[in-house]
C-alpha cells in the first residue's frame, strides 16, 4: 500500500493507494492519516481514472497543416526557444504574456518552480486564474494586515457560531478553510449546542445540513454586511478585545456604518428586519461566533468590500486572533514570512485599460485586451500553464479569438481543451499519481498546523517530464538579464524540488535547522518520509501583532481605497430598471468536479445531470418552462442553451449555472467531456464587468434573460 495526499481541492486528504506493476488497483481514504482520518471524497477515486485517461498527453506535440504531430523533447524546447527568443527580439520582453490555472497551487513540482520561469521572461504581462475568484481576499489582507496571504482562517473545531456568507463548503471543502470532511464538522458545531447558519441566493448542500438558511438576493450582502455592524455597534456588541485594541480608526467605521440601518436594507437584501435581529443577537450570544464568506461574496462588483466587511465583523465580535474564531496558520515552511518582499501592489498598469497589478499579476479580465489590442507591448507570444481561460474566463468568445490571433503560443497541459487547442506546441507534464507531493500553499489556509509529504506512488515513463523539468528547461532557455542574474538563475533551475522543499522545511518554524534547532522532533523531508501519515505540529494559537506586517504593526480598519469604494454601494439604494435582462446569473459548484478539468474522468460524471440552470417555480412559471425542458439564456454577449431543474432551493428573480462547462469544439480532445459537454456561462459574461477595486470579475449577479427552446413537430 501506498499514501498520498489527494491534490485535487484544498482538502488534503490521504489517501491509501493499491498498486501493482505500476499500475493503481484501488484507491481509499488512509484511516491514519492525521489531518482527513480516512475521509475521501468522489475526486479522491478519480485519480486512477486520471492515470488511465487515454486523452491525456505524455509526450510533446506541435501543430502541423494535417494535425498534432508528436515530436521529441529537445525538438519541443528548440521551436519554443527559437519562437519565443523571436518575439522578444522583434517586439520586446511583455510581448510575452503568460497565464497559470487553479493546479499550479496543487501540484508541488510546478508550485515550487513557477516562479522562477516566468519570471526568466521579464515580462509584466502575468496572468492567473484567481484573479478570477480570490484577488478580494489577496487585497484585503494586503492593506488590513499588511500581506496578501495573511489569511484568517476560521478555527472550526472550537467555534460556536458560523455564519456562512456565499460560501459552499460542502461542495468546495472549505476554500481558505481548507479542511476534510466538512459535514462532520457541522454535524460537530451542532452537537455542542452551536449552530451553522447560512446565507444565499440557493438553498446549497451546505445550507440544507445548516441550521438555518436565508435567502439574499445576489450583490445585496454588501448591504447586509454594513447592517451587521450598525447593530452591533448600537447593541453594544463590540467588545474590547486584544484585535479591537489593535485596530485604527473604530470610531470612524462607526460613523460610516450609521447610515445602514436594518430597516433600510432589509427589502432591498430579501431578508427581513427580524432576521437581521436574530442573526445579530446570536453573534453576540454566542462565545465563539465566526463570519466566513467565499465565492458568493467575491466574485461579484462588491466583491473586496464584503471580504472587508467581513474581516471587520470578526475584528468587532472579539474573535480575530483568538481559539474559537479566527486564527492565522504558522507552517513548516512559512511562505508568509518568505515571501514577505513579494506582497507587493498597483507598481505599474496594464496596457490597455490601466487595470493595476496585484501581487505582480493582471487581471485576467483584461487577457483577450492585451493581446489584441495593437500597439507597444501587444502580446503576441503566450505561455498557457495548466489553464483553461478559453472557459474560465468571462466572455469566452473574446478570450478564444484572441488566442487564435497570437504568433506562437505554448501550452504546458496534460488535454488538447478549449484553450490548449489554439496553441502551436503543448508540452505535457507528468500528473496525479506520477509526482510527489507537498501541500506548502494549501497549508497557509488550513484549518491545523500540519505537515505531510508524499513520494509519487507511481513511476512514469522515459518519454515523460516532470513539471519541475520542463520548467528548469524553459527557464534555462528563456532568461533574460544580466551575466550575474543567468548564473544564479542556471543554478537554481538545475537544483531538484526535493531539495529545496528539504531546505525550506529544515529551516522553518518547526525545522530541525530553524525553530526545533536539532530537536529529535525537528521537521525534516528525511522525518516527513517516516510518517506518511503526516506529522501534528501545533495547534492554530493567537499569533498577533508579531505577525502583523503593516508598517506599524496595527489592524487597519478603514484603508482609504475602500472607504472611497463605498459611494459606489449607493447606487444599490436606488432601484435599477431590468426590463431587458430581468434575471440575476450565480454560479455553483459541485463536489464531483472542479473548475473546468474534471469532467474528462468517467467516475466523476456519473449520475444525474449536473450543468443545468436552476429556476424557482414562479419564474419557470413566468416563462411557461417546465422541468427538463431546453431554455435558452441569453445576455448582451451571447446565449447558451441548457436544460432547467425547476426547485424552489432559490430565490425568485435569481437562476444558478455551474461554472467551468461547455466542452464543445471541433479541436478539443477530451471524449468524455464532450459527451457531457454542458454549457458555458462565459459566453454570456461582460469581461468589463469586475470589482472596481481589485479587478476580479464580477460573475454573480450578470444580468440575463431567458427564453423557452421551443421544439418544432415534424
Amino acid at each position: 500500500m501506498k499514501y498520498r495526499t489527494c491534490h485535487l481541492c484544498e482538502a488534503m486528504c490521504g489517501l491509501a493507494i493499491e498498486v501493482q506493476n505500476n499500475e493503481v488497483i484501488g484507491i481509499k481514504g488512509h484511516q491514519e492519516d492525521i489531518y482527513s482520518h480516512g475521509h475521501i471524497c468522489p475526486k479522491g477515486i478519480a485519480l486512477k481514472d486520471l492515470h488511465n485517461d487515454p486523452n491525456r498527453l505524455k509526450q510533446p506535440i506541435k501543430k502541423t497543416a494535417s494535425g498534432w504531430q508528436t515530436i521529441s523533447w529537445d525538438e519541443a524546447f528548440s521551436i519554443a526557444e527559437k519562437e519565443f527568443k523571436s518575439i522578444r527580439k522583434k517586439y520586446g520582453n511583455d510581448a510575452i504574456g503568460t497565464y497559470t490555472g487553479n493546479p499550479t497551487v496543487h501540484n508541488t513540482g510546478t508550485a515550487i518552480t513557477l516562479y522562477d520561469t516566468i519570471n526568466a521572461l521579464n515580462t509584466k504581462n502575468r496572468f492567473a486564474s484567481h484573479s478570477l475568484d480570490s484577488v478580494p481576499v489577496f487585497l484585503v489582507n494586503q492593506m488590513m494586515f499588511g500581506h496578501a496571504m495573511m489569511a484568517p482562517i476560521p478555527d472550526i473545531d472550537n467555534l460556536d457560531y458560523l455564519l456562512i456568507i456565499g460560501a459552499n463548503p460542502m461542495a468546495s471543502n472549505g476554500s481558505f478553510m481548507s479542511t476534510p470532511n466538512i459535514r462532520e464538522k457541522i454535524k460537530s458545531i451542532q452537537q455542542k449546542g452551536g449552530k451553522v447558519v447560512v446565507i444565499d441566493p440557493r438553498k446549497t448542500e451546505t445550507a440544507t445540513k445548516a441550521s438555518e438558511h436565508y435567502f439574499i438576493h445576489p450583490e445585496k450582502d454588501v448591504l447586509l454586511l454594513l447592517a451587521i455592524i450598525n447593530e452591533l455597534v448600537l447593541q453594544d456588541g463590540v467588545p474590547t478585545s486584544k484585535a479591537l485594541l489593535l485596530s485604527d480608526h473604530f470610531e470612524e467605521l462607526k460613523t460610516m456604518v450609521q447610515p445602514y440601518t436594518k430597516e433600510m436594507v432589509a427589502p432591498i437584501t430579501g431578508m427581513t428586519v427580524e432576521q437581521i435581529t436574530h442573526i445579530v443577537d446570536d453573534l453576540i450570544k454566542h462565545s465563539h461566533s465566526v463570519v466566513y464568506g467565499r465565492l458568493g461574496v467575491n466574485t461579484q462588483s462588491y466583491g473586496t468590500l464584503c471580504q472587508w466587511l467581513i474581516t471587520c465583523i470578526n475584528v468587532l465580535l472579539g474573535q480575530l486572533d483568538e481559539k474559537g474564531g479566527l486564527l492565522f496558520t504558522l507552517p513548516a515552511i512559512d511562505y508568509v514570512t518568505l515571501m514577505a518582499h513579494e506582497s507587493k501592489m498597483f507598481r505599474y498598469s496594464s496596457r490597455v485599460k490601466s487595470y493595476k497589478e496585484i501581487v505582480g499579476e493582471f487581471p485576467t479580465a483584461t487577457l483577450a485586451d492585451e493581446i489584441l489590442t495593437e500597439g507597444k507591448n501587444q502580446i503576441r507570444g503566450f505561455i498557457s500553464i495548466a489553464g483553461n481561460p478559453a472557459r474560465s474566463a468571462p466572455n469566452s468568445q473574446l478570450v478564444e479569438k484572441a488566442l487564435a490571433s497570437l504568433d506562437f503560443m505554448l501550452a504546458i497541459d496534460m488535454y488538447i481543451n478549449e484553450t490548449t487547442q489554439h496553441a502551436d506546441l503543448i508540452m505535457p507534464p507528468a500528473v496525479g499519481l506520477e509526482t510527489m507531493h507537498y501541500s506548502f500553499v494549501l497549508h497557509m489556509i488550513a484549518t491545523r498546523n500540519t505537515t505531510k509529504f508524499s513520494p509519487a506512488p507511481l513511476s512514469i515513463s522515459k518519454e515523460q517530464r516532470y513539471d519541475w523539468q520542463i520548467m528548469g528547461e524553459l527557464q534555462r532557455r528563456l532568461f533574460t538579464g544580466n551575466i550575474l542574474q543567468r548564473i544564479k538563475s542556471n543554478i537554481m533551475s538545475r537544483i531538484h524540488p526535493k531539495t529545496k522543499l528539504d531546505l525550506a522545511l529544515k529551516t522553518g518554524p518547526y525545522g530541525v535547522w530553524g525553530g526545533r534547532f536539532l530537536r529529535k522532533d525537528g521537521v525534516s523531508l528525511k522525518r516527513l518520509k517516516k510518517h506518511p501519515e503526516g506529522i501534528e505540529l501545533a495547534p492554530l494559537r493567537p499569533v498577533l501583532p508579531k505577525r502583523l506586517f503593516t508598517k506599524n504593526k496595527r489592524i487597519e480598519l478603514m484603508p482609504e481605497i475602500f472607504v472611497e469604494e463605498m459611494k459606489k454601494v449607493e447606487q444599490l439604494l436606488t432601484p435599477q430598471s431590468a426590463e431587458q435582462y430581468p434575471l440575476k446569473l450565480i454560479g455553483r459548484r459541485h463536489l464531483r468536479s472542479n473548475n473546468s478539468w474534471m469532467h474528462n474522468l468517467p467516475v466523476l460524471e456519473g449520475g444525474s445531470r449536473r450543468c443545468t440552470m436552476m429556476i424557482h417555480p414562479n419564474d419557470a412559471a413566468s416563462h411557461s418552462i417546465e422541468p427538463e425542458e431546453m431554455v435558452e439564456v441569453y445576455s448582451e454577449f451571447g446565449a447558451i442553451s441548457i436544460e432547467a431543474e425547476v426547485t424552489t432551493n432559490i430565490i425568485p428573480g435569481t437562476i444558478s449555472i455551474p461554472h467551468g462547462w461547455g466542452h464543445y469544439g471541433d479541436g478539443v480532445q477530451m471524449e468524455t467531456a464532450k459527451r457531457n459537454a454542458g454549457a458555458n456561462i462565459n459566453q454570456l459574461m461582460d469581461h468589463n464587468r469586475l470589482d472596481s477595486l481589485s479587478y476580479n470579475m464580477a460573475f454573480n449577479g450578470h444580468p440575463v434573460a431567458i427564453r423557452k427552446i421551443e421544439t418544432v413537430q415534424t
